[in-house]
């Protein structure tokens, strides 16, 4: 397996892809976001799953992964339309079909592995316990963008009335889920994932004229996929991939209540940065810790406030060790480790292709210039976790 500048760039697509583009919208509402939204609610459902047999945290990523990719491929089709595609078996099959063939140049040195997964995830219409988490999880990050637009668009559009029955049907089928019912029961879960929702508000860059934009919800989905498959690459466990995953999607969920700091800002005077950190702590712990159950603390807590460091679990303890510890002595699910080092070089390498497409689309801010540069000379000859860096910021030149 190898990550290319084609596959990159393929996952940076969906934030050009708008959603709702024949509506009146408060905001741009992109494909980018609303998977990652849709991978926060999923996380929240499965978190009530425990250990059933039809459950996989693996299967969850994965199919999140798979359903984006297809996703930037079908989004022009609305989705009443896709819907009755879906129905009709040999239409449903060409289209798959179709949509492989576009993806396939991109996909290609992921590996044959990845590439099978994939056309299996499709092939396989089995309706087991992670499947309909991810299908529940899209319908609620559905439902939560048409709150958003539907006061905007009556009376006059008279789809809203139908596109609101299509919502409430699509939820009503995974009612029976325990992360379901616990949304219905607990309006801190609601609430939670409402914050979650609003990093789609806050862009990267904020300070300077560029496209594409990304969001901070956004990015964060690019980062777990990125960390995900970079794990497959080095072979980690699988508890070491889901925590990589989730870190990613987590690592910067204390921005939703400090707002994105860029790290020029952090860097600028000795002291700022610890400061920062500090408030996000108290923030975290005021406003995240209080509405989710006591039992996800430690692990939120590992995923977006220790995102950085290199863990594991020795009889209940976590230990920060070095990322050649993990490699070398804990590349085991009992040890339940996380590479922090490599999710900081997967925040970097997303912060580099957000800045060279950017320049790409025509920016010219002195900034964006700087930062590609010094992160690709950061990165130039390092190794982390035995993979190469160099060699994927060279695929950009």
């Amino acid at each position: 397996m190898r990550i290319r500048k084609g596959f990159i760039l393929k996952l940076f697509s969906g934030a050009d892809i708008q959603r709702w583009n024949d509506k009146i919208r408060p905001a741009e509402l992109t494909e980018l976001d609303k998977q990652a939204h849709k991978m926060i609610i999923a996380y929240v459902l499965g978190k009530y799953e425990g250990d059933e047999d039809d459950f996989n945290w693996i299967d969850v990523i994965e199919g999140g992964i798979f359903e984006y990719l297809q996703r930037i491929e079908i989004t022009d089709i609305k989705p009443p339309i896709f819907h009755q595609i879906k129905k009709k078996e040999e239409e449903y099959e060409e289209l798959k079909k179709w949509v492989y063939r576009r993806l396939n140049p991109v996909i290609t040195p992921l590996g044959k592995a990845f590439k099978d997964k994939y056309r299996a995830y499709f092939s396989n219409n089995e309706q087991n316990k992670s499947r309909r988490i991810i299908n529940a999880a899209h319908a609620y990050a559905s439902n939560w963008e048409f709150d958003l637009i539907e006061p905007l668009n009556q009376p006059k559009d008279i789809e809203i009335p139908e596109i609101r029955r299509r919502l409430i049907d699509e939820q009503r089928e995974y009612e029976d889920l325990k992360g379901m019912q616990e949304l219905q029961n607990n309006p801190n879960l609601k609430t939670f994932i409402d914050l979650c929702g609003q990093l789609r508000f806050q862009l990267r860059w904020s300070n300077i004229r560029r496209l594409t934009h990304t969001s901070v919800l956004g990015h964060m989905l690019i980062v777990a996929i990125l960390a995900y498959l970079f794990s497959i690459q080095i072979e980690a466990c699988s508890k070491r991939r889901v925590n990589n995953y989730f870190t990613g999607l987590f690592h910067d969920l204390p921005e939703a209540l400090t707002r994105d700091i860029i790290s020029p800002v952090k860097g600028s005077v000795e002291g700022i940065s610890e400061i920062i950190k500090e408030y996000e702590k108290e923030q975290m712990k005021s406003k995240i810790y209080r509405i989710l159950p006591d039992e996800w603390h430690p692990e939120i807590k590992m995923y977006a406030e220790d995102e950085f460091a290199d863990f594991v679990t020795i009889n209940g303890e976590q230990r920060q060790v070095t990322s050649r510890k993990i490699e070398e002595k804990y590349n085991d699910d009992k040890f339940n480790p996380r590479d922090g080092t490599l999710i900081k070089a997967c925040d970097e390498l997303a912060a580099f292709t957000e800045a060279y497409i950017a320049l790409r689309n025509g920016a010219t801010a002195e900034e964006l210039q700087e930062a590609k540069h010094e992160i690709k000379r950061r990165y130039r000859n390092r190794f982390i976790s035995g993979i190469a860096f160099g060699p994927i910021y060279a695929d950009f030149e």
